[in-house]
């Protein structure tokens, strides 16, 4: 019997670089993301992908659900998608999260989502070296429509925040490619938990100053969007208070993501910074609703090379369907 898993993306609207550290993140899983069809099989997990190999995270989730008293039953698989890949949506999150649940499934195991989220987190470390944090596994579990999910990553709790109605998400994909396995990514981590060991370099510092008032910038965005009149100014303040200290004090951002950023305020964005890892990937604006179609038309003209996208904030990963 094959059955068919579905597993989002996500933008994280404002909360980078936190989630390693037990701060706070306030991420929306996305309307794209991962098809997954598989059947069981006696044999080894074997996924074929168009967009390159994937056997290695099959195997990394494997191994990490076999921890956990899985019954050792593979999957033959298809995956599909609409992620565009490198763009710093989460695709290979998505990606853990599908096969995850479809793992479980097809061998009758259940599991919290939660757990299944902290399992995929550690088959990244697994598959790629990559020291991540749990925000991008949990929200492509957690999703809710039409809400953000405010989440501690020092105590898992959560919360869902709802987004107002007159505001439309739209993500600029700069078009650089990056592998964060290949970036900073894990020196930045190493850097910060320096700091936070008490480490007076200006380096640890600036590291250190990002992530305590990048989570009072967290809190700042919930209060704002859970006011019931939406301080659209004080919003866009926020967020780019956000960029600046990505950009200066943990220098993950780049040109072509300033660049973004600058023109999508210059053409009436509410809000906008630089999301996820950083060294190439997305930017994610907030844009009055009734403006996004001249607002995507404005950038994409002015940023030849970018892809600007409506998207919205919705449910998190589920299996969709099972067929003879």
């Amino acid at each position: 019997m094959k059955r068919t898993y579905w597993a989002p993306g996500r933008v994280n609207l404002i909360g980078e670089h936190t989630d390693y550290s037990g701060g706070l993140v306030l991420p929306i899983a996305l309307d794209l993301g991962l098809t997954l069809i598989v059947e069981a099989t006696a044999g080894p997990t074997r996924v074929h992908s168009p967009d390159g190999e994937v056997d290695r995270y099959a195997s990394a989730m494997a191994a990490e659900l076999d921890v956990l008293g899985r019954p050792p039953v593979g999957i033959n698989g298809r995956l599909e998608t609409t992620l565009p890949i490198g763009a710093g949506l989460s695709s290979s999150a998505a990606l853990e999260v599908a096969l995850g649940l479809a793992l479980c499934s097809v061998a009758d195991f259940a599991i919290e989502p939660l757990a299944l989220a902290q399992a995929a987190r550690r088959a990244e470390h697994r598959a790629t070296g990559v020291p991540c944090g749990i925000m991008d596994q949990a929200i492509s579990l957690l999703g809710r429509p039409g809400h953000a999910i405010l989440l501690d990553t020092s105590t898992l709790a959560m919360e869902a925040v709802p987004l107002p109605a007159e505001l439309a998400v739209v993500v600029v994909d700069s078009g650089v490619r990056r592998q964060l396995r290949q970036s900073a990514y894990a020196a930045r981590r190493a850097e910060l938990e320096r700091g936070l060991a008490g480490a007076k370099d200006p380096t640890a510092l600036r590291r250190v100053r990002h992530v305590r008032s990048e989570n009072e910038r967290v809190r700042e965005v919930v209060g704002v969007l859970r006011s019931s009149d939406v301080d659209l100014r004080r919003l866009g303040e926020i967020f780019r208070e956000g960029h600046v200290s990505l950009r200066d004090d943990f220098e993950v951002s780049i040109p072509e993501l300033d660049t973004i950023v600058d023109r999508a305020y210059a053409f009436g964005a509410v809000a906008a910074r630089m999301t996820g890892g950083g060294f190439g990937g997305s930017v994610v604006t907030l844009v009055e609703r009734d403006q996004t179609e001249c607002f995507i038309s404005r950038l994409g003209a002015s940023l030849p090379g970018t892809n600007a996208f409506l998207t919205r904030a919705g449910a998190g990963a589920r299996e969709i369907g099972a067929e003879s």
